[in-house]
């Protein structure tokens, strides 16, 4: 397992300052801020709370909006590890699991909201707590597929010869895990987390105030907040609640991302060191803290040692036996599994031909205008998004001072929502010619380039520096460096990016072509104004009919286009080492 990197200087350093006094009372008052924060979420709940728009309520509803996220991103990174890793490690789940992601990350949030709103609502009558966790789920749809995209296409990038040496070392499993896999995909999972969080800020106004079959769902949040500001016209509230949002997004880019970027700096597959290096000062901190070291050395490191024991050393013959009976556990288990997913979607197919087959021929062709509208809309997306996003990507991952000065206004960028921070675009689109049918182009890539940009900055930061400097040895022009190394290098991230991209333009439509604000509905041709009005007048069949064309037209794009394109990058683009 890999451990902590102590600074070289960390031993002429190791004095007490009032930073490590201060750090365990932080540590203290941050687990207590959360427990008193969560305490809210339990009593009970009535349909259709107002939400106070006097300040004096802005800081409750950000540390609300704060639990619900992390929560969000918590569930995330450990659906992502298991899912990615089971994929990886079992061909016959990957033929399942893979389609299936494609499927899920195709679905919008507004898809998943009938079936989680109303099935938490049961399994707790009358009380907040099923509508926080609604919540908290709709937010981990909006984050939780490009990381996993990103760890397995880590995991399926890993060079041969590194797979070759843990098995020539007799690695287990776990062993294999900790010290390769894992640090395989901490770069891509590092900045696809970044990406994760910003966008769930950016559906936080979707996942927070929610209407559906007329009844409204509305939870103190900064999400819903906002949209209370923008439906009423209060700028002096929409600002200052943007101001909390930057706000937060800035203070968590300083103490929690820089300081992964930097740490993540260390997993990278080079032999010469870089010249320039991400860094932090609070990383830099924690690596010389006295009371870090304390709380590692004490707590951490004797739970780490008795894991590792626990499943590390066994005996070759032990190893054997427990290797059979776990086959056998394994087939059993699988095909178990295999015959529960079949029931269900049998199940869930018959629910779904009745429910369909009361549909209007009228609300089909409904639904194939919007999906030619949106498809239109999305591959527009996709080619502005990539014109925009991969120069600066590029720039960002190769220059850790430029990504110190722009990374925090990329994230600010990523994670505020469109429709709460440009009233003055959404009045000028609703008088433009062509008024939202155009515009929703313009919101549909601030929710969605997101994805490829940071994606281009895991790539090239993973791009080994001896390459680079090959290259400059070589004399490459500009040219041919982009040319025989940068893109090369980027490609395998560049189509992840793509993949949960084109999902996430999809996803985006859903507020970008149905927008209300200050008391008008602005509304563009599209399967995303299409399943967004369907969920709020509760019309089942027409939201189930746009959100299977919307799924269908995203997997088959994926097979046909980008997966050949993923397996090529796999093949031919794999670093070797």
């Amino acid at each position: 397992m890999y451990q902590p990197t102590i600074d070289p200087k960390s031993k002429f350093s190791s004095r007490w300052s009032l930073g490590d006094v201060l750090l365990p009372l932080a540590i203290i008052a941050f687990i207590f801020i959360i427990v008193q924060t969560a305490r809210n979420f339990t009593g009970t709940y009535e349909s259709g709370y107002v939400v106070n728009l006097s300040l004096s309520f802005l800081p409750s509803y950000a540390l609300q909006t704060l639990v619900r996220m992390l929560a969000a991103y918590l569930v995330s990174l450990a659906f992502s590890l298991l899912y990615a890793y089971v994929a990886y490690r079992s061909t016959l789940w990957s033929k399942v699991l893979i389609p299936l992601l494609d499927i899920l990350q195709s679905i919008p949030v507004l898809s998943f909201l009938p079936a989680v709103v109303l099935a938490l609502v049961g399994l707790f009558p009358g009380q907040r707590l099923g509508i926080e966790i609604a919540s908290i789920l709709l937010i981990f749809t909006g984050m939780t597929w490009n990381m996993t995209f990103s760890f397995y296409q880590s995991l399926s990038s890993i060079p041969k010869e590194l797979i070759e040496a843990s098995q020539v070392y007799r690695l287990g499993a776990w062993q294999r895990f900790w010290t390769l896999e894992l640090p395989s995909g901490v770069v891509g999972l590092v900045w696809n987390s970044v990406m994760s969080v910003a966008g769930g800020w950016f559906f936080l106004m979707q996942t927070e105030s929610f209407t559906l079959s007329n009844r409204d769902f509305t939870l103190p949040g900064l999400g819903s907040f906002l949209k209370a500001a923008a439906d009423k016209g209060d700028n002096l509230a929409i600002f200052s609640g943007l101001a909390v949002l930057i706000g937060i997004i800035t203070i968590i880019d300083y103490f929690v991302w820089r300081p992964l970027i930097a740490w993540a700096e260390k997993f990278k597959n080079e032999t010469v060191e870089a010249t320039q290096v991400p860094e932090s000062r609070v990383l830099d901190f924690l690596r010389r803290s006295p009371t870090m070291r304390i709380i590692s050395d004490r707590l951490f490191m004797p739970i780490a040692e008795v894991v590792n024991h626990s499943f590390s050393h066994k005996a070759p013959s032990s190893l054997v036996n427990q290797h059979k009976k776990t086959s056998q556990w394994l087939n059993w288990f699988n095909w178990l599994l295999f015959g529960l997913a079949g029931f269900m979607v049998l199940s869930g197919a018959s629910s779904a031909i009745a429910l369909l087959s009361s549909m209007p021929l009228s609300a089909w062709g409904q639904v194939a205008i919007g999906a030619l509208f949106t498809a239109i809309r999305v591959f527009i997306v996709l080619i502005i998004s990539l014109i925009i996003t991969v120069p600066i990507g590029v720039s960002i991952g190769r220059n850790p001072k430029l990504a110190q000065f722009l990374q925090p206004i990329v994230q600010i960028a990523a994670s505020v929502p469109a429709t709460a921070l440009f009233p003055v675009l959404l009045l000028y689109l609703g008088n433009m010619a062509g008024g939202l049918d155009i515009g929703a182009v313009i919101l549909m890539t601030l929710g969605s380039m997101w994805y490829i940009l940071f994606n281009v900055i895991a790539g090239a930061q993973a791009i080994p520096s001896e390459l680079f400097e090959a290259a400059r040895v070589y004399k490459l022009s500009p040219l041919q460096r982009w040319r025989t190394l940068i893109l090369p290098g980027i490609f395998p991230y560049l189509v992840t990016g793509i993949i949960t991209a084109v999902g996430g333009a999809w996803n985006a439509s859903i507020a970008g072509e149905y927008v209300k604000f200050q008391g008008r509905v602005l509304t563009a041709t599209g399967l995303g104004s299409t399943i967004t009005q369907a969920s709020d007048v509760g019309d089942f069949p027409l939201l189930l009919a746009s959100t299977i064309v919307m799924s269908l037209l995203v997997v088959t794009t994926n097979r046909l286009v980008w997966r050949p394109l993923y397996r090529l990058a796999q093949v031919k683009y794999q670093l070797v080492v």
